[in-house]
């Protein structure tokens, strides 16, 4: 009879979810980290960074532009003579042009260094006459004597931004493994929650059903078969609330994964874990070369004495300096305009002496310098909370791998109490109180082994994501990284 019911009550625990999709954490975290949105928003902020670094770099490369501002004047203007007198005179001409001009800009000195040639004629419509004005060639330069040099502080300062950006996506795609860890670990607990009420369902109704038999035959007291079925109704009560936990999981899994259809998930944990430990230096050393962290404080110091420097430069003399040495030529025929040209040059120099401001640009340089000081006393003290927080992750990552190991000896351990607690009951060499009790602790096992799985797998890639380095293989994650 005791085998009877032991069959059943297997049968029971073994019946699940025949039609649904197995998921692995694996598998999840790589559809996670493909689709989700999240990550869809992390790859699409790296692009803009991508290509911002790409313009930042352009600006040092030569620039070849083929200008051109043509235009028709069909007025009456005031026209200066050569007496000095001025009169109206009706203008109807045309003005056309082409030029080509390649400019470079000089990062050390934040001018702009050009050559350009170039060709001008001009149709007077009144007079029935074309002339041509043309440009050989043309070098000039421009300059700012005592100006913010953006030029060189963005050449300092985007390869930073770059480079964080690129491990900031890095760290990004771990965190999402992270928070995957969190959701699959969740839902699979809930299943598990399921499973067990199913299974204990199982159990208290087959135990009820066999206690109404020996009450029957007077081998148990009322109050003991009363016991039972309170028991099966709880049971029957935990059953359903597991099955409303299981949708509403799965309804936020699904979600964070950017599956839209209405697909039955079952979380199936892996049974091992990678066993290794991360030395603390060498996980110090990996995030200080590849977290992003450390770029940012670094930019921040950047950006802080940029504004510095540029208000200082706002504040004091201001000096543009235009320099144009070249060679021109105007004639009646274009041919003719290209024939014997003369030299020409033009030199302007302009410049802004502040005198009285109100102590404006002071106020600014001041604010500037106490900008940079708070700046810097936020990198130190992000910096110690960096280094802190990847010790401390360093420990529990450490710590975890053998709690998960305890948890499954546990759990393993508990469900054989169980075995031999109900095979004792059906003996009728145990009371209903230590079957409770058996029950109780072998679910209270296997939850926590689900939850110490769970710890691990956040713990692993949250510290993934704090050094940017995959200890198990012993590579930076940044050479991992998907093609944008």
């Amino acid at each position: 009879m005791k085998h009877l019911f032991l069959s059943i009550f297997f049968a029971a625990s073994l019946s699940g979810n025949a039609g649904a999709e197995r998921l692995t954490l694996g598998d999840a975290i790589r559809m996670a980290q493909a689709h989700s949105p999240e990550a869809q928003a992390a790859e699409h902020t790296y692009r803009a960074a991508y290509w911002s670094y790409r313009s930042f770099r352009a600006n040092y490369l030569p620039e070849v532009n083929l200008v051109s501002e043509p235009y028709l004047n069909r007025q009456i203007n005031r026209v200066t003579q050569p007496d000095g007198t001025e009169l109206f005179v009706r203008q109807n001409q045309l003005i056309t042009d082409l030029g080509l001009q390649i400019s470079q800009n000089v990062w050390f000195t934040g001018g702009n260094l050009f050559v350009q040639t170039s060709t001008q004629r001009m149709d007077e419509f009144g007079s029935h006459t074309i002339a041509y004005n043309s440009l050989p060639v043309t070098i000039g330069y421009r300059q700012s004597l005592f100006g913010y040099n953006s030029l060189k502080w963005n050449r300092r300062i985007e390869p930073v931004r770059f480079r964080e950006a690129k491990k900031t996506y890095a760290e990004t795609l771990e965190l999402i493994a992270a928070r995957t860890c969190e959701l699959f670990f969740s839902l699979a607990a809930a299943q598990a929650n399921l499973d067990i009420a199913r299974s204990n369902y199982a159990s208290a109704d087959t135990l009820y059903r066999y206690a109404k038999g020996r009450y029957d035959i007077g081998s148990i007291t009322e109050n003991e078969m009363l016991q039972l079925e309170v028991n099966r109704l709880n049971e029957e009560t935990n059953m359903m609330k597991a099955q409303i936990e299981v949708e509403d999981a799965m309804l936020t899994f699904r979600s964070f994964l950017g599956i839209r259809e209405e697909t039955v998930i079952e979380a199936v944990p892996e049974d091992s874990i990678p066993r290794f430990e991360v030395p603390l230096t060498e996980a110090m050393e990996q995030a200080y070369r590849h977290s992003p962290e450390p770029d940012t404080y670094r930019r921040m110091k950047l950006e802080s004495k940029s504004s510095l420097a540029q208000a200082r430069a706002d504040r004091g003399l201001k000096a543009d300096l235009y320099l144009r040495f070249g060679l021109s030529q105007t004639a009646g025929r274009l041919a003719d305009s290209w024939r014997d040209p003369l030299d020409q040059q033009y030199v302007s120099l302009s410049l802004v002496v502040p005198i009285l401001d109100w102590g404006r640009g002071r106020g600014k340089v001041r604010v500037a310098k106490s900008n940079v000081s708070l700046v810097e006393t936020q990198t130190e003290q992000g910096m110690n909370d960096f280094e802190l927080n990847v010790r401390k992750m360093v420990r529990q990552f450490n710590l975890q791998a053998r709690q998960v190991e305890v948890a499954a000896r546990t759990d393993e351990t508990a469900r054989r109490r169980y075995e031999v607690a109900l095979r004792l009951y059906l003996m009728g060499k145990s009371t209903v109180l230590d079957l409770n009790a058996a029950i109780s602790e072998k679910d209270t096992a296997r939850r926590n082994c689900i939850e110490a799985m769970k710890t691990y797998w956040t713990l692993y890639y949250g510290l993934r994501s704090m050094t940017q380095y995959d200890f198990e293989h012993d590579c930076p994650l940044t050479e991992r990284l998907p093609e944008i």
